[in-house]
């Protein structure tokens, strides 16, 4: 999972930490992003010039910011995902009768990733923008997929990503949560009690192919109290497991 390149292009390294810097700060300027990576102005500028002839990175004013140019990337990126293309009239159906937040999530180093969003009229606002890489032992989605996955791939997530806390009820015992997930994969579902966000309950069923393999997982986020009883997550529950299910068959068949 952290396979390191044997001969590293440093100046690409530079490139890499400068497009990190400006991804979290959203903007930056030269000074800011030379002090934070204990790097040379000058330095720091020749990257940024190059990134702008790239058309990577655009100034506004004095200050840098991330361009365009990698949506573009991001979006023909997800377009080539046949999970997106099965899943997305499916995600757009169940939001819709929901009236909540339902969330397409597959899989990468580690992380999940959202692929797509699409919000009822109820709908939430939370900070799975799409492209963002979340953990997977302390959301729904995430662990509807991580208990599908072989135990190596297991022991390797945790081994990378550890088990941080992002509430008080984020389960951070590796023991747990490895019960938890033999739970999961049992009954076919995932349900987190506010173990990502405050306030937040959320229920996720597995997308996988015929072979087994998880290719994603799709959520129904809402705010606690309207999933408040068995009776209300039960419903929800069948509601995401029946779009994975279609969602299986699209893929397996289209």
């Amino acid at each position: 999972m952290n396979e390191r390149a044997r001969h590293p292009v440093k100046a690409l390294e530079k490139s890499v930490e400068i497009i990190e810097v400006l991804k979290e700060r959203r903007s930056a300027y030269l000074r800011e992003i030379a002090a934070e990576l204990d790097m040379n102005k000058s330095t720091v500028h020749n990257h940024l010039a190059t990134l702008r002839e790239q058309e990577y990175v655009i100034k506004d004013g004095d200050a840098y910011e991330l361009s365009l140019q990698f949506l573009n990337i991001g979006g023909v990126l997800r377009n080539e995902i046949d999970l997106f293309e099965a899943a997305k009239p499916e995600i757009d159906e169940l939001a819709a009768s929901s009236g909540e937040l339902v969330t397409l999530v597959t899989h990468e180093r580690g992380f999940g990733v959202v692929l797509y969003r699409a919000k009822g009229e109820n709908a939430v606002e939370l900070d799975t923008h799409i492209g963002a890489q979340v953990p997977l032992h302390n959301s729904a989605f995430g662990k509807a997929m991580l208990a599908h996955l072989p135990s190596d791939r297991i022991n390797a997530v945790f081994e990378a990503r550890g088990l941080p806390p992002e509430t008080p009820n984020t389960i951070t015992d590796e023991d747990e949560i490895r019960a938890e997930l033999e739970r999961i994969e049992e009954q076919g579902f995932a349900y987190d009690d506010e173990e990502r966000w405050r306030g937040l309950r959320c229920v996720a069923a597995p997308i996988r192919t015929e072979d087994g393999t998880v290719k994603g997982a799709v959520s129904i986020s809402t705010p606690k109290s309207r999933m408040a009883d068995d009776a209300a997550r039960e419903e929800h529950v069948d509601a995401v497991k029946n779009t994975a299910n279609l969602v299986e068959l699209s893929l397996t068949y289209s």
